[in-house]
């Protein structure tokens, strides 16, 4: 394994203390217990925006703290969940009168430790639970799990509450959000997380996995190594028959890097998959390509599509200043 690390145990806390450090106008980093806030000032009243999950994912969540987004960002350690005194500490850090909402992924370690948190938190609170990749059966295990999906959730909601809409408003627009939006995943590598010092899952050359999860879980299926024309017309059938969107629908087409796949073939996963949607008559108004849920360094990537209405529309495009995003500012 090559990485540029001292020690497996040092890597996160030295990693958090760079990021802060060349984005110290938009964040601050506290160290014990970790989290990362946003340093533009909040209006009293404001709903505080707090989510997190396991590193390993950048710039997913620490990348989306700033004004227009979070107001802070708990990261675990590579692919586990933060816990419960993060969150706890990152609420009251940055609540000012209006409540606090969570935005979860569905991960049994983040759904429990959000809910543990939320049970000490003394002010008005609530969740948005994160269940977008379709790859996987709704009702299995703990059901769908959170993944490139949540990027759009963070920024819709953020300009919400940016923008003065209360605790009960911002829970009822993340939910109305994530119904709207679905997303799967296509590997081609495994990832290798530093403390296991090998590839997380093994795959011949000539397979890709097929619904993969954001950490390397299995898929819905093993198959056999395609064209891009080909990976991409599975992801985007079984989006479509999910979210089933009507012609002349307005939509955002998000398509995602796993963290080692060049730009050259993102784009090129997007304009097959804005063929493939335009063909049906749905119309993509908003767009956004890059690396924003990574999995290390696994070669992959996900596309999501998400039914926008005027009032989301209005919201994508509000100002944002964080790492990962920025415009309007």
């Amino acid at each position: 394994m090559k990485k540029f690390i001292n020690s497996i145990e040092s890597l996160l806390d030295e990693s958090e203390r760079g990021f802060a450090s060349a984005h110290a106008d938009i964040v601050r980093f506290n160290a014990e217990p970790r989290f990362m806030a946003r340093t533009a000032p909040r209006a009293p009243g404001k709903v505080a925006l707090i989510s997190g999950g396991g590193s390993g994912h950048e710039p997913l969540h620490t990348g989306f703290v700033g004004l227009g987004m979070l107001d802070a960002a708990c990261p675990g350690q590579v692919f586990t969940s933060p816990t419960p005194d993060q969150m706890l500490a990152a609420a009251q850090a940055t609540e000012t009168g209006g409540g606090v909402l969570f935005i979860v992924k569905n991960y049994a370690g983040d759904v429990m430790n959000f809910e543990i948190a939320a049970e000490m938190l003394e002010c008005p609170h609530d969740t948005v639970l994160v269940h977008d990749d379709v790859s996987i059966p709704e009702h299995q295990g703990m059901g769908r799990r959170g993944v490139a999906g949540t990027t759009v959730v963070e920024k819709i909601v953020g300009a919400a509450a940016e923008a003065g809409m209360d605790l009960d408003g911002c829970k009822i627009l993340g939910e109305r959000v994530v119904r709207a939006t679905a997303s799967m995943g296509v590997a081609l590598t495994s990832c290798t997380v530093p403390a296991l010092g090998k590839p997380t899952f093994e795959i011949a050359d000539n397979e890709m996995e097929m619904g993969v999860g954001i950490h390397g879980e299995k898929g819905r299926e093993r198959m056999a190594l395609a064209g891009a024309t080909e990976i991409v017309e599975h992801l985007t059938q079984a989006i479509d028959g999910e979210l089933k969107p009507a012609a002349g629908q307005p939509a955002l087409l998000h398509v995602n890097g796993f963290g080692a796949t060049p730009l050259m073939e993102l784009y090129l996963v997007y304009h097959l998959a804005r063929e493939f949607w335009g063909k049906r008559g749905v119309n993509v108004v908003r767009s956004l390509v890059g690396n924003f849920t990574t999995s290390l360094d696994m070669a992959g990537c996900s596309v999501t599509l998400t039914l926008l209405d005027e009032e989301m529309i209005r919201l994508w495009d509000a100002p944002v200043h964080t790492a990962a995003l920025r415009w309007g500012c």
